[in-house]
């Protein structure tokens, strides 16, 4: 074992190859390497299966004895700076190490398909694998400045993949935003490694904890500097983590493809921050200021993403705020000291958040075939609905994440975030409330998602051609039925439906004149683009389950993550953690199926922590079930036009309060436009008055000299003209104006 812990330097270069060789074969053999551009999916999986295993190995190894190896070596080392590379492995990096590279290989199998009829599918799978890489060697680093290197390395890849489909403006300018954003948190990364590094004289993990403990213990050091450096330090992963106030770039960078969102936005990347404050915490636990400051941004950010996902239209943006106010929910544990729960949140978190992104994947690939490639269509949760006989195993899949992320036992976000909602009572009661709140607003938010997306639908009370009402109520997809189905005559709507565009205007027009006044055309326009997509003989398409398995045996893997991987952390012993141990989470599980009698107390707690976050889950969905169900109108009242524009809680309840809460959410609580007024907008007039008085007062007093001379030479070119008459008559007049002056202020 020995042996497998020094040869673990190779963990991050493993998957190194195929990035280089598929840059190389465009570079060299472009035409070969492009018509082959299907064969790489295979070592990438390949290797990283082999990483994986190394990572299990280290892992069973960590279970069975606790240990720390380290190995550096010196890269350059003169009197005033010694920098040293190398390699730390623990209990932590081991099951990162799993985390990066299982999501990565089910993701890079979800991508080969998902992304297979794309032009960039080369150059998407060299920045994915890139992006592995870089994230392995983030993990196993040894020491800050290492960590800092692969830790932009990781924002460029993220970066370049938000931005993967350039030519799109908005996406352009969403990894610009990212990058922007981010740069903020690791400039504060950067100053606070560099201070420490001034305190200290070292990089290394433990030479920094030491060193420091043992000043503060001595009163040897400024406090307040070494809280403003670890604060410092704290950026980078407020940002990289997208916690309050640095969370605006995490929503826009879903501009990338969905694959992405699952690996970088939901599982790795922005766990990141997570890792490096779980890294650092020996460093901030002597510091109870940043470790208040920690739950407080926590708790903030908790709430926020809550808050801001419950009016979402875009199914990948609403997935965006969730994960950005789970991140919250672990960086309050961090806060509070509950180092285990926040990790075990971090694990169980990443694969029901991948499963519920490779959900959407699969959606929006449904929804594609119907609208074609639009994203403010395809996307759209309100124009979804009734997709469950459609795509019933990803409806399965997506349920199973849902569940799991709202907290429902015995999925695995259960007993992690139980354990957080219970460490957060022993901390403070005010954040406890708020945490458990916030847990009943995460069931409602993802009900919301799921049954406007699956179950949700339409009732509209039917009319029959003579005009009088007819009691049924016939329940449609904004897909509509199948176009073998007999429609009956009553059911005219369905045949409305199948109408080209100038019938349904004609139609429209000549049944409802009163619609004319509300703009007809765009109304059938609206309903033309949605649900007539057929031939000549009306025949209409339809959302439909993908063929492919390697789509489904992602999904089904992670489903399986999502019900078991909980199973590790279930632990009802009281005994203490250690902070440098992460693999003692495994031991209580295996100490769980020898319980004696003892243990019937701490069952009992348990069951009446659950009982108590369940029910607030259940009341949650309860919400969720209530207002987002079936609508019915009249089609004489119906604006047809505005229904698919405004979400189901404002169309029910005219309450002031919930269209204050809608708003809110709906324009991302006013912090984009704030940062757009305070930041872009005042930073360019200050721009702009800057170039003012660049232009017209730096530059304005040489060019005035200049130009004063000109005009002063030019008219005293006129006087010396070398005549003595002109000499006497300029002199004479100047004499007299002179006399007449000294005249005036003299004797008046």
């Amino acid at each position: 074992m020995e042996y497998t812990h020094q040869s673990s330097w190779i963990i991050p270069f493993i998957p190194l190859p195929v990035p280089i060789l598929i840059v190389v074969g465009l570079l060299l053999f472009p035409t070969a390497t492009k018509n082959l551009r299907r064969i790489w999916a295979f070592p990438s999986i390949l290797l990283l299966t082999i990483v994986m295993i190394f990572s299990v190995d280290l892992s069973i190894h960590e279970i069975n004895k606790s240990s720390i190896y380290q190995y550096v070596w010196s890269w350059t080392i003169n009197n005033d700076l010694s920098l040293e590379f190398g390699y730390l492995i623990d209990s932590l990096i081991s099951i990162m190490s799993i985390l990066i590279t299982t999501v990565g290989i089910l993701v890079i199998i979800y991508s080969d398909n998902y992304m297979s009829h794309d032009q960039g599918y080369l150059r998407f799978f060299a920045y994915m694998i890139f992006f592995n890489i870089s994230m392995l060697g983030l993990v196993t680093s040894s020491n800050l400045i290492q960590i800092y290197i692969f830790w932009e390395l990781v924002g460029m890849c993220s970066y370049l993949l938000i931005g993967f489909w350039f030519t799109r403006p908005i996406a352009a300018n969403a990894c610009q935003k990212a990058f922007v954003t981010n740069r903020v948190g690791d400039f504060g990364l950067l100053l606070g490694i560099l201070g420490l590094y001034w305190i200290t004289g070292s990089f290394e993990f433990r030479d920094l904890f030491q060193i420091v403990n043992n000043l503060i213990y001595k009163n040897e050091v400024n406090i307040f500097f070494v809280t403003l450096c670890a604060l410092l330090l704290f950026c980078g992963s407020v940002a990289k983590s997208a916690q309050f106030p640095l969370h605006v770039w995490l929503p826009d960078a879903m501009e990338g493809p969905t694959p992405i969102s699952a690996l970088i936005h939901a599982a790795t990347m922005v766990a990141a921050g997570i890792f490096l404050v779980a890294r650092l915490l020996p460093l901030f636990i002597v510091l109870p200021s940043i470790m208040n400051g920690i739950s407080v941004i926590g708790i903030i950010t908790v709430v926020l993403g809550a808050t801001l996902a419950i009016a979402q239209k875009d199914i990948k943006k609403n997935l965006a705020y969730s994960t950005m106010s789970q991140l919250g929910y672990m960086m309050l544990a961090l806060g509070m000291g509950s180092y285990r729960a926040a990790l075990f949140h971090l694990i169980t978190h990443a694969y029901s958040k991948a499963l519920l992104f490779l959900g959407s994947g699969s959606i929006i690939h449904s929804m594609e075939a119907i609208v074609g490639y639009s994203p403010d269509k395809s996307q759209n949760m309100v124009l979804m609905g009734g997709l469950t006989k459609h795509v019933p195993i990803t409806k399965t899949a997506f349920l199973m994440g849902t569940l799991s992320l709202c907290g429902i036992p015995p999925f695995a976000c259960f007993w992690s975030k139980d354990e957080i909602l219970n460490d957060s009572w022993l901390y403070s009661p005010i954040f406890a409330i708020i945490a458990w709140s916030t847990a009943g607003l995460t069931a409602f938010y993802m009900f919301r998602t799921y049954l406007l997306v699956f179950e949700g639908y339409l009732n509209i009370h039917f009319l029959n051609f003579n005009g009088k009402k007819n009691s049924l109520f016939y329940s449609i997809s904004l897909w509509g039925k199948e176009g073998k189905k007999k429609l009956k005559k009553k059911n005219y709507l369905l045949a409305l439906l199948r109408m080209n565009n100038n019938e349904m205007t004609s139609y429209l027009k000549k049944t409802y004149p009163h619609l004319i006044n509300r703009n007809v055309k765009n109304i059938t326009r609206l309903f033309f683009d949605i649900t007539y997509f057929g031939t000549k003989k009306n025949a209409c398409f339809y959302p439909h389950e993908s063929d492919n398995n390697t789509l489904r045996f992602s999904m089904l893997v992670l489903v399986l993550f999502t019900l078991f991987v909980g199973a590790i952390g279930i632990s009802f012993s009281q005994k203490g953690i250690d902070w440098d141990i992460l693999s003692k989470l495994l031991i209580p599980f295996i100490d769980l199926l020898h319980q004696n009698s003892k243990n019937f107390v701490d069952w009992y707690e348990f069951l009446t922590n659950a009982t108590f976050s369940v029910s607030l889950t259940f009341f949650g969905i309860f919400i969720a079930s209530f207002f987002y169900k079936p609508v019915y109108s009249d089609l004489h009242n119906l604006n047809l036009f505005n229904l698919f524009e405004i979400s189901v809680p404002k169309k029910i309840v005219a309450d002031k309060i919930i269209n204050v809460i809608y708003d809110w959410s709906y324009n991302r609580g006013y912090i984009d436009a704030f940062y757009e007024i305070s930041l872009i907008v005042s930073v360019r007039k200050l721009a702009k008055l800057n170039n003012f008085f660049d232009r017209q007062v730096i530059d304005g007093i040489p060019n005035g000299i200049g130009i004063t001379s000109f005009f002063m030479g030019e008219a005293i070119k006129y006087v010396g003209g070398g005549r003595i008459s002109s000499y006497i008559f300029f002199f004479m007049f100047f004499i007299l104006i002179f006399l007449g002056i000294w005249y005036y202020f003299l004797f008046i």
